[in-house]
């Protein structure tokens, strides 16, 4: 029996998921970050292979048993001189070419959507949209984490970590933030914040993305600065969805399907009532729902096989879509 292959890269992890032509999950795996600009070209083909191995090893499968596998990667697409690179790594690990490279973005559109027209935003360790409605695509955000990303984890916790040095300096009245960051980090001085977050090496990106949970923390706890900061991520996340909208040439009036995955979103009302409320805002039709916004369907691992299947030419059917699990 031949198997799809998905992979949904991310800067904190990647899942694997194997999937026969009956829609069944046989398989699945988790690793670490496959974000080449931080690992680098060899530690993304060390994380690959160990992933491919670990899904075929739990059905006593080999690389020539897959169809066609499709690899979500962060930063695909965005340098000209790396995609080359980034495409020749799945050969080398797979042993042929029966795959396909591209943005994990797609991967959190088809799991939420199933593939249907739609737009949908990423939040997780870095922040991006994608959409497809009526043989057009688009997407947007996803500039990266030093001047763009916003409202991501890591742009979430670089703010809170903003708000925390100027309370503690007396630039803003300290509230719940200050004390949830200094006893989560065990400082012992605030100062110390700073050897948390540089120590004796470069920060890496998903261990500041990490830091988001305290801001998110000290948001249910009641901090001003907090909730400002997840009111302002759902403004940004918003803003990123309009774009796409712009770009996809649709009517005034049509309401566009639209989902999220990612982290970020995994903090409920907190994120999803200033994103809600900042959808609205750009209606210009207030008669006309703009946006239709629903629950995702299946997680973007599940997406990644999903695009497996289309890009191999044989879409999965309704039937098998309805085997698939969802969230």
């Amino acid at each position: 029996m031949g198997y799809l292959l998905g992979v949904d890269g991310g800067g904190t992890k990647t899942e694997f998921v194997l999937v026969d032509a009956k829609g069944h999950v046989r398989a699945t795996y988790q690793g670490g970050s496959c974000y080449y600009i931080q690992i680098g070209f060899d530690g993304l083909h060390e994380l690959l292979a160990e992933g491919v191995q670990a899904v075929l090893s739990q059905v006593s499968g080999k690389p020539e048993d897959i169809d066609f596998a499709f690899f979500g990667l962060p930063a695909y697409g965005e340098d000209s001189i790396a995609e080359p690179m980034l495409d020749v790594v799945p050969e080398a690990v797979l042993g042929h070419r029966r795959y396909a490279c591209g943005n994990d973005m797609i991967c959190g559109w088809a799991g939420s959507l199933a593939g249907a027209d739609g737009i949908n935003i990423v939040a997780g360790t870095g922040s991006i949209g994608y959409g497809e409605h009526g043989g057009l695509s688009a997407r947007g955000g996803g500039w990266g984490e030093v001047f763009s990303d916003e409202g991501s984890a890591y742009w979430i916790a670089i703010s809170g970590l903003n708000a925390f040095s100027r309370m503690a300096d007396g630039r803003l009245v300290k509230g719940p933030l200050y004390d949830v960051f200094m006893q989560a980090l065990d400082l012992k001085n605030d100062l110390d914040i700073c050897g948390y977050v540089f120590g004796r090496e470069t920060p890496s990106r998903d261990k500041i993305a990490a830091m988001s949970k305290l801001v998110s923390q000290s948001a249910e706890a009641g901090d001003r600065v907090a909730l400002k900061i997840f009111g302002s991520a759902g403004y940004e996340l918003a803003a990123i969805v309009d774009a796409i909208r712009g770009k996809l040439n649709y009517a005034p009036d049509e309401s566009v399907v639209l989902s999220y995955s990612g982290g970020v979103f995994k903090c409920g009302a907190l994120i999803l009532e200033p994103f809600r409320k900042h959808l609205n805002s750009f209606s210009r039709m207030p008669d006309s729902p703009r946006y239709d916004l629903r629950k995702p369907l299946h997680a973007p691992s599940i997406g990644s096989a999903l695009y497996a299947a289309r890009r191999l030419g044989r879409p999965f059917s309704a039937d098998v879509l309805a085997t698939l699990p969802r969230l």
